[in-house]
This record gives structure tokens, sequence and C-alpha cells, in this order.
């Protein structure tokens, strides 16, 4: 009897952690089933129920491992005097504050799931702490469009406090310290400890389970549904010591092997590449001769993907663009790199490949000498400059534009008395007036390149009054804010081309990615899919079908500009004439990069994975049906597709995207 008394005693020492264990489990799958009832659809065609909520439960084993393991192993330098009374009231104390704490963790980040997922289609992940340092405009949004949930989630956690705070002092006051057996403690810590160890792998294989062991499905958002979302929170912080080795997971070619497929790419087999620190650089010639550079004016749209246009496909909300794409060259088949505005402009302005760390517009090793547009254009005597109508340090595009060549930035402080000013900043009216105005004041004798970044089409969708017939009730929302968009542009537009500046400039219209990128597939190509549009100048009326990439504009524009010049882009000059088109497209979603090709018999999807293998699908343009091939991929082809994924890392890595001094001067 005294033996088991003694060990009842020790165990009370670690009550708390007993019972955080259950109420977090619980708390989880509570949490997991009522997502799960939002979107039950998805699950159902995803998964069978029983493999959801079970390797669910294995998920939160591994996060209630994580917070029970940390107070263990803190604990067990001071294991030799836990058995004494007064070390067991300080050590119940600070540990009863610590489950508290961890549950809170758990209940906010549960709380703030359904939000989240509305907006992105996933649990949170990065996004989540990045915008953190953005209050102004992401609690703007949430107060507009997900009012419901802040306030269930500010009182829930309030109320949420106030339970706990009271628990602690009952369980203060319960708590009455013995002294007990030293063994007894001795050898139950090693227990809990060795037990939390092994929730937290979930497995006896070589690696311990990560988010890559719950992609059970093709459905990422339900993949992520399994989760919880502290877990996702946690590991998207872990994964951020990896950025600049980020796409090396897709496949094991060195360096050279990755640099060497990628020249044997068709339209760059035949070039030359003599800068051997810059392995991507060479020389492209302008495919039309001009005396004098035309300007090049990039129109960046906030989330106008091809959902917004009836000839792509999508809703009539853009008849100006439908209009204008009659005067310029128009492509049909157009796909953003990623679904974020840092990734379109990555791609647009620098021609960048996508990878799975975040955009390079953010990360600190190419915060200078970093290829971009206004770089180059800038060291052949061209003004640069980038026109927004929010705050330019939004993203970090403030810094990263002013270090890699843009001259100067206009933001929201640089109008003096807009029409009107949202959450986001200052309409697109106001945004392409200033536009206008910066144009009509360019110097016959200095070119000029000019990006001009949109924000009315994003989110809680606030637009000026009695400018367009609204396309629905009620008035704030995404198709409004699109028809809006698009009727500014069209103001803008008709306004160009009586302007004096409309012969010698290049324009190019063009979306950074669709809006609300989501769907059941591994890589949902139809929300890539975006409208792009050259026009200005003696540009002609063309229809560009071949599929294409936001990495191929750079060096078109250039080209059609009739600027010849060094560049480190991999994507394809469209206006050269003898080369046939790439008809490729890649898409980094979430972890999973995916590779749209046209071949004979149709498009074809191939998709990587982490830690998983190859999928290949058929892709039907017209239906956006995805059907698996089942034969086994061609060799040749994933090589390609493998050294395509990971070459931004390594270029990345070895701060090797730039166009060197040394090609400038022999140029």
């Amino acid at each position: 009897m005294r033996a088991i008394k003694n060990l009842s005693r020790s165990l009370a020492i670690f009550k708390p952690l007993g019972y955080f264990t259950v109420i977090a489990l619980v708390l989880l799958s509570v949490s997991r089933l009522i997502l799960a009832s939002l979107y039950v659809n998805r699950v159902e065609n995803a998964v069978s129920w029983s493999e959801f909520f079970l390797l669910g439960l294995r998920a939160d084993i591994i996060q209630v491992g994580y917070f029970t393991l940390i107070p263990l192993l803190v604990l067990l330098p001071f294991i030799t005097i836990l058995h004494k009374p007064a070390a067991q009231r300080w050590w119940r104390r600070l540990l009863t504050l610590w489950v508290l704490f961890d549950t809170l963790i758990l209940w906010f980040m549960e709380v703030s799931t359904p939000a989240f997922l509305a907006q992105y289609d996933t649990r949170p992940n990065r996004l989540f702490f990045e915008y953190l340092a953005y209050p102004k405009e992401v609690f703007s949004t949430l107060i507009h469009g997900f009012a419901g949930w802040l306030a269930a989630g500010i009182v829930s956690t309030l109320i949420f406090i106030v339970i706990s705070y009271r628990c602690f002092r009952t369980t203060e006051y319960r708590f009455k310290p013995r002294a007990v057996s030293r063994r007894y403690v001795m050898l139950i810590l090693p227990i809990l400890v060795v037990s939390s160890v092994l929730g937290i792998r979930s497995t006896l294989a070589h690696r311990p389970a990560n988010p890559a062991f719950f992609a059970v499905t093709s459905d990422a958002m339900v993949n992520s549904l399994i989760l919880n979302s502290t877990y996702t929170v946690e590991y998207a912080l872990y994964n951020l010591k990896h950025e600049a080795a980020a796409n090396t997971v897709y496949g094991d070619l060195t360096p050279k092997q990755v640099v060497e497929e990628i020249r044997q790419t068709p339209h760059l087999k035949q070039l030359e590449f003599p800068f051997p620190d810059y392995p991507t650089v060479h020389y492209q010639q302008a495919t039309r001769t001009r005396l004098r550079p035309l300007n090049i004016v990039i129109i960046l749209q906030e989330s106008l993907g091809a959902t917004f246009v009836e000839s792509l496909g999508g809703l009539p909300v853009t008849p100006n663009l439908e209009r204008l794409k009659q005067q310029g060259w128009w492509f049909e088949n157009l796909y953003a790199t990623g679904i974020r505005s840092v990734r379109g402009i990555e791609a647009v302005i620098s021609g960048f490949l996508p990878s799975r760390a975040r955009s390079t517009v953010k990360l600190s090793a190419s915060q200078r000498q970093f290829f971009t547009l206004a770089d180059l254009l800038k060291r052949k005597g061209y003004q640069t400059e980038f026109i927004y109508g929010g705050q330019s340090h939004f993203d970090n595009m403030a810094n990263f534009f002013v270090g890699n060549g843009f001259d100067s930035i206009i933001d929201q402080d640089d109008y003096p008395n807009p029409k009107f000013v949202g959450s986001w900043g200052v309409s697109d009216q106001d945004l392409l007036n200033k536009l206008h105005q910066r144009l009509s004041q360019t110097s016959a004798d200095k070119p000029q390149f000019t990006l001009a970044f949109t924000s009315s089409n994003h989110e809680p969708f606030e637009f000026p009054d009695d400018q367009i017939v609204l396309a629905e009730q009620p008035r704030n929302t995404v198709n409004n804010a699109v028809k809006y968009a698009d009727y500014a542009l069209g103001e803008f537009i008709n306004r160009a081309q009586q302007s004096d500046y409309w012969e010698n400039t290049l324009f190019l219209v063009v979306a950074d990615h669709d809006t609300r990128v989501y769907g059941d597939e591994l890589v949902p190509v139809s929300k890539f899919h975006i409208p792009g549009l050259i026009l200005g100048a003696d540009i002609e009326p063309r229809k560009i079908s071949a599929v294409s990439s936001q990495i191929d504009l750079a060096p078109t524009m250039l080209s059609l500009a009739g600027v010849s010049a060094y560049v480190p882009t991999v994507g394809q000059d469209l206006s050269a004439p003898t080369m046939q088109p790439a008809n490729r497209a890649m898409m980094q979603f979430g972890d999973n990069y995916g590779w749209l090709e046209r071949t004979k018999s149709g498009e074809q999807l191939t998709v990587l994975q982490v830690d998983r293998s190859i999928q290949q699908f058929e892709y039907s343009p017209s239906s956006h049906r995805l059907t698996p091939i089942k034969q086994r991929p061609d060799t040749t082809q994933i090589k390609k597709i493998t050294a395509y994924a990971m070459l931004p890392s390594i270029l990345y890595q070895q701060r090797a995207y730039f166009v060197p001094e040394l090609a400038i001067a022999s140029q």
C-alpha cells in the first residue's frame, strides 16, 4: 500500500500535463470536426472519415508532445530535489502556467483558422506571421471581411483567459505538496520524456513524421485540415532556416547538372554564357531595332485572374480589357508563377522562377545586386520609378525596389488630394491619374521605366461611389471591385492614347495572381490562369495562344522595346520570330511545384512534391479537369522539370541572379 501511495503522490506532480494532454486532444479534435463540417464535400471526396480523424489525432499527438516535452526537459536537471515539498510547489506553479499558456495558443490558433481558410484555402502558414508586420491592412481586412469571426475570436479568447486564471487559482489552492520517494520521481520522469519523444516522432522510421506524412489526398486544403494550426505555423517558422535551399528538395541533381540541363532548353541552347559566376547570364538581341528605345510601363493588376475575363472562360466583368485586347498582344494561355503579389512582382519584374521559399522581394540576400528590369534599364540610361497606391513598405517592396534599380518610389503619402482612400490605399483611378501625370512629364532625351501596382481589387474591395454600374449586390464584392479596376484601366488607356507619350511607350497590363487561389487538386491550374496584354507604340494586334509564364514577359518586353542586353532570365522572348514557343508554365502552390506543358497529345501537368512521388495529369483547359496519367513519367522530361524547379534556389544561394558590371562594360 505504501508503494502505491508513493507512486500516486509522485504522479500527482505531473497531473497538469495529463489534464493538458486530454484537453488539448479534445479541443483539436472538436475544432477539426467543425472545420470539416464547413468543407464536408471536399473532405468526403478526398479521404475516409476514419482516416481523416485518426491521422488528425496522430498529428495532434505530435503537437502535444512538443508542449509536454519542453517542461520535462527543463525539469531533468532538478530531478534529484523534486521529491521535496517546496520544490514541488514551485514546479506545479510553473507547470500549470505553462500548460494554460499552451492551451491558450492552441485555442487562439484554432479560432483564427476559419477566416484564414476562407481567404487562403489552407490552415495558417507562413503568411500568418508575415502579415503581423502590417497590422493596419490586416486589421482593416478582418473588420470588413471577417468581422464575425474576429469578434468571436476576441470574445472567446478573453473568456478562455478568465476561465484559465480561475483554474490556475483553484489548482494552486487544492494542491498539497508532500514528501515523496525520489526513486519514483526519477523513474516516472524518464518514462514521460520517452513517451513525449515517441509521440513527436510518430513513427519508428528513419525520419520523423512531417506534413508530407499526412498528405494523403490530392486536395492540399484537406491535407492541411488533418493537421492543426499551431503545428502548421510552427513548421513554417522552422522552414525559414531552409529558405536558401528550399527547392533543392525536389531532386538530387548537382548545381552543375542543373545549369547544364537548363542550357539545353531550345531557346537557350544556341546562346553563350560567358560568366562562370553567373551561369544563366546571356546576351539577348532585341527583335525590334529602334533609334530610341521605348518607354516601358508595367501595370500590375491586383488579383485579376482569368476568372474575371469572359473570353478566358471567366465572368463578364472586364469589358475594357476585352475591348483593348483587340489592339495589342493578347495572351490567351498565360499563367502566374504563384499565389501572392510578391511572387507576381518577382516573376514580372525579375523573370525569376518560383520556389517554396519566400519571394526574393523579401529574402535578405536579394535586397541588393539582384536582377530587375529597373536595374538593367537604369544602367541603360532609363529613369526608373515605382508607383503604388498604398504604403510601399508593405511586403518589403520599397526596400527591394530601391536596392535593385528603382530611382524613385511614389506611394500613398504622395497623393495630395486623392479621389478615394480605402484600407489598402488610394483608388486605382488616383494611381493611374498619377501614372498619366508622371508619363506626361517624361523627358524626350531619357526613356522611362515604370511599374504601377494597383490595389482596389483587394479585400475588403473598397472603391469610389458612382463610377460603375454594380455587377451584383452587395457592393463590396470581388466582382464589383474587378469591374471598377477594369473601368479605371480603360479610362487611363483612353487618356494615354490621346497623349504624346503613347507612340513612344510600351505598356504591359498583367495580373500578379488570381484572387483566392484554391482547389482540391495538387496544383489548381485554372486558378493560375491570368490575362496579359501588351499594347502601345507600334504594337500590332496579335493573339499569343502558346502556354506562357510570367517569367516570359520581361525578356519579351525588353525585345519589343528595342533593348539588347545581357540578362540572367531563363524565360523566353516570345517576339523571336524563328523560335518555337516553349509552351510551358511553372507554378508554385505551397510545397507543390507544377509544370504545365503543351504536348502533341494535349496539355500535361507534372507535379513535384516534397518527400513524395512525382504525379502527372492530362489537363483539360475547357473543363479544368485533371486526369491522372498511369504510365511511368519520361525520365528526360522529369530531369528538365527538376532542373527548372531546383534552379532558383541554386541561383539565390550563389547570389548569381545578376548582371555583373563586366557584362555591362562589354556591351
